[in-house]
């Protein structure tokens, strides 16, 4: 799943989640989703991606490629 799985609206929070499992990614869209929540969520795959997401590095360098999240969710068991 790529990070830019959703499309960013200023009128919703946005959640990132830090998540390198597919399966894990995809179960988590679809219970916000099937809540009804009004957020936009993006995924990134691991710890390094998430630090370049905050710090708008590589392929986040463009403001609008790495909005400011309201929530980051962090898989825990992630290497």
């Amino acid at each position: 799943m790529e990070a830019q799985d959703t499309h960013y609206s200023k009128n919703r929070a946005l959640i990132l989640v830090a998540e390198d499992d597919e399966d894990d990614q995809l179960f988590t869209k679809e219970a916000f989703e099937e809540a009804r929540s009004y957020i936009d969520i993006r995924f990134v795959n691991d710890g390094l991606e998430l630090l370049d997401y905050l710090k708008k590095r590589n392929k986040y360098a463009e403001p609008a490629d790495a909005p400011r999240p309201s929530l980051i969710l962090l898989d825990l068991n992630m290497p």
